[in-house]
Order: structure tokens, then C-alpha cells, then sequence
């Protein structure tokens, strides 16, 4: 009886408890606060601003809770080590409620210089893998050679040359009289070395690089009901020696691929849509990805510009991106 006593304490023990929910609110909250109840109630009591701050107090098991206010979380996520991790029973959950976690930044009208014709420029922080956004929709994008292409671009086009992005007016318009936004922050949300989290009801738009890059190391790491859209490389990168699954999500209008996998990782598709609009829908260097069951296969292909062409399953939809 003793040892059964003594076995039973241990397995109590033992046993994971979620520590609580921390709640996310960019209008309401406010990072002093404690995040541990959803409306402010004074003396530092209510959610926090910003998810950054509650991934940085967060604990293993925790739970992030994000209003969708209507109004985008522009900041860049960090989610990395044992503290953003979870178990098997109880996964580190970001639930959010279909919020947006956005990666651009208005395009100072000072900043355009005039090149020729209708043409306008200016450098963007990033020099690669950009995006421009019209009117809060990725713009049409085409791919030139050299600025000696120029004449190409059609109103409303736009093109990244040498680092710079080109884009084409409509005659008697300046590029100030439009809505034009640019990818400013790097990508949107990088795992690394997590066990046991979900990511839940969240788009992710607008980064230079990837829209959530599973770095390495990620374990049970659960994507559902993630739309990433334009951002300037991928929707959805996997690396290392990962394992991911994206559940009934939809990635699309990304600048080269919608989902790419690399070194020893595997991801599992199941019930996702990935739009060839405007790239393909894999690119597969090494690593597994599984659609609905079905292993994608990876042949070799040209490279164009420097970038190795992705690849894309028979069979994989192709019409635009709508949201």
C-alpha cells in the first residue's frame, strides 16, 4: 500500500497543469498590465498590448488568447525554447481568433523618385524577396531583368530590380495618390526549438522573408486555420529536422512559393489550400511534405534569377488568392 501511495504521488506530480491564459488586446491593453484577465480593470489589472510581451512572461503550457480588433498586431514573433513550449496533453496555444499579424509599412511618399514616363522607385529596407501591396492587395507583380525592361511595366505593376522596387502609375497620378504599403519587418512568426504548440486562427501578411518559419527542431508543432498571404518568399517555411502540420489553412499570393521545405523536416498537409498565385505551391529541398496523404515528389528544375524554381504537385489549385 505504501508504494502504491508513493507511486500515485509521483505520477501527480509529474502530472502537466496548465499554468493560464494570457490575453492579448492592441487596443485595449496595455504591456504593464499582467495579462491575466481579458478587460481592464485598472491598477495593472488587463490584457497587454502586444503578443511579443506575452510570449516573453509566458510559461510552458500557457495559453496566448488575441482579440481580433479589428486593427493588425505589426510586430514580428519570436517563439523559441522550453517557456513557449507545451505537453503532449496540454500544447503552448496562440488562439487567434482571426486576428492579423501584418509585416508592412506605409511607403513615405518623399521617398519615390520619379525614373521615367509613369515609372517611380525607392529602396525598401529589405532588398530581397519583397512585397508591394496597392490598396491593401498585393499589387501585380512582374519579373524583370534590368531597369533597361522598364517600358514592360504596365499601370499598376511593379517590379524589384537591383534592390529597388519600380512601379508603373496610371498617367497623371503620382505614386502619393495611392495606397501603397511595402514588407518592412522580416517574418512574421519564427519557431524555434518548441515542442507541443498550436497556432490557431491567425493570418500572418505582408513580410519580407516567410509568414511563419518553423526554423528548427519544432516538434507536434500544429498550424489550423493559418491563412499566410503576401509575404515576399513563403507562407509557410519548414527546416531543419521539424515536424509541422497545417490543417485546414490557406497560403497564396506569396512572392516564390507558398510552401517550402528544407534539411531533414517533414510537414504534413491536411485539408489546405495552396494557391499558385503568383508562385507555385511547394518547393521541396530534401525535406517530406505530404499533401492529404499523398508524398510530394521534387524533380529538378532551372533556376531563374538566382532562385531556385519551386515545385509544385500535379494536380494543385490555381486560381487567386480571395479573402
Amino acid at each position: 500500500m505504501r508504494q502504491f501511495a508513493i507511486a500515485l504521488l509521483l505520477i501527480l506530480v509529474a502530472r502537466p497543469a496548465r499554468c493560464g491564459d494570457i490575453f492579448v488586446n492592441n487596443v485595449q491593453g496595455d504591456d504593464r498590465n499582467t495579462g491575466r484577465i481579458s478587460n481592464p480593470e485598472g491598477a495593472g489589472s488587463g490584457p497587454i498590448a502586444t503578443i511579443s510581451k506575452a510570449l516573453r512572461i509566458a510559461n510552458k503550457g500557457d495559453r496566448i488568447i488575441i482579440s481580433n480588433t479589428g486593427v493588425p498586431y505589426r510586430e514580428s514573433l519570436s517563439i523559441q525554447g522550453g517557456r513557449n513550449s507545451g505537453w503532449d496533453s496540454y500544447p503552448f496555444t496562440i488562439q487567434g481568433n482571426g486576428a492579423i499579424l501584418d509585416g508592412r509599412a506605409t511607403v513615405p511618399v518623399d521617398a519615390w523618385k520619379h525614373v521615367q514616363e509613369d515609372v517611380y522607385c525607392f529602396a525598401p529596407i529589405y532588398k530581397t524577396y519583397q512585397q508591394l501591396y496597392l490598396e491593401d492587395r498585393p499589387a501585380k507583380r512582374v519579373d524583370l531583368n534590368s531597369r533597361d525592361e522598364l517600358d514592360r511595366l504596365k499601370p499598376l505593376e511593379w517590379s524589384l530590380v537591383d534592390g529597388m522596387i519600380f512601379f508603373r502609375t496610371e498617367e497623371t497620378r503620382g505614386p502619393g495618390s495611392y495606397s501603397l504599403t511595402f514588407s518592412a519587418r522580416r517574418t512574421g512568426i519564427t519557431l524555434y526549438e518548441v515542442r507541443h504548440i498550436q497556432i490557431m486562427d491567425l493570418t500572418v501578411q505582408g513580410f519580407q522573408l516567410d509568414g511563419i518559419n518553423a526554423h528548427s527542431n519544432c516538434s507536434d508543432t500544429q498550424l489550423i486555420a493559418i491563412t499566410s498571404r503576401g509575404n515576399g518568399r513563403s507562407g509557410v517555411s519548414v527546416g531543419g529536422a521539424s515536424r509541422v502540420m497545417l490543417a485546414k489553412s490557406l497560403l497564396g499570393d506569396n512572392g516564390t512559393v507558398q510552401l517550402r521545405g528544407e534539411g531533414f523536416s517533414k510537414t504534413t498537409v491536411i485539408d489546405s489550400t495552396l494557391l499558385e498565385n503568383p508562385a507555385p505551391a511547394t518547393f521541396i529541398d530534401d525535406a517530406q511534405i505530404q499533401i492529404d496523404g499523398k508524398e510530394v515528389k521534387s524533380l529538378p528544375e532551372p533556376q531563374t534569377a538566382g532562385i531556385p524554381r519551386p515545385l509544385t504537385p500535379p494536380g494543385a489549385p490555381a486560381s487567386p488568392l480571395r479573402r
